[in-house]
């Protein structure tokens, strides 16, 4: 990004910041993504030339640094890059107070949303032998998913894996999607239907304590009217 011409702080962080993804990228490292292909997944549509770019500028503005080489490039925060986290939260904040609706049909990526809770266990609750959800989200069978939680670890697969399934969630991924980022309660999309856990009782109870749910869920629960 070219110079402003203002020696003023907010001028200055914006021509680092300013440009179209970029904040989106830190959003991934701050998430504590480390290698390229994790954070061009958690940014679906984003060209992989433009993150090449985008990294090597936050690289050379101090924001990052990287190690390794080639493509065991391994991109981690600096003590500046560190200081973006509270950037990152009030802008998450902001954006759950003013610019946070119903979710619209493109904003919506079934496989996405299940990477996101793939890195977002409560390793404290998991079951302590392997665990095998599948998720139908009722788009048809390309919105299938098995979801593999063992060792404290999970892996989500697109294809059946052929193992027993223990729990089998059917749900509306508009409804998913809001419960993930704290807009909707597991209870309530369960009680509309918009959401259906079946298998054993004891799985069904737990499930919800499996993930920590997304780092932006606080922010839109404080947004919400004080009814809902």
């Amino acid at each position: 990004m070219d110079s402003y011409g203002q020696y003023c702080p907010v001028a200055k962080a914006h021509e680092i910041l300013g440009d179209r993804w970029t904040m989106l990228v830190v959003r991934e490292l701050v998430s504590g993504r480390e290698t390229f292909n994790d954070i061009a997944r958690g940014l679906p549509g984003i060209p992989r030339s433009l993150l090449t770019d985008r990294l090597r500028r936050l690289e050379k503005r101090g924001v990052l640094s990287r190690t390794g080489e080639a493509r065991r490039n391994r991109y981690k925060l600096t003590e500046a890059g560190k200081g973006l986290k509270s950037v990152i939260e009030a802008l998450g904040s902001w954006g759950a107070h003013w610019a946070f609706d119903l979710p619209e049909e493109g904003d919506l990526d079934p496989g996405l949303l299940l990477w996101r809770m793939q890195h977002r266990l409560n390793t404290a609750a998991l079951p302590s032998r392997k665990v095998v959800v599948q998720f139908d989200f009722r788009l048809g069978v390309k919105s299938w998913f098995w979801f593999i939680i063992e060792d404290d670890q999970a892996s989500v697969c697109v294809t059946d894996p052929g193992f027993d399934i223990d729990l089998a969630v059917s749900a509306d991924l508009s409804s998913f999607y809001q419960v993930w980022l704290g807009r909707k309660s597991l209870v309530s999309a369960r009680r509309s239907r918009d959401i259906l856990i079946e298998g054993a009782p004891l799985l069904e109870r737990q499930f919800s304590t499996w993930f920590l749910w997304s780092p932006m869920a606080p922010f839109v629960k404080q947004s919400l009217p004080k009814s809902v």
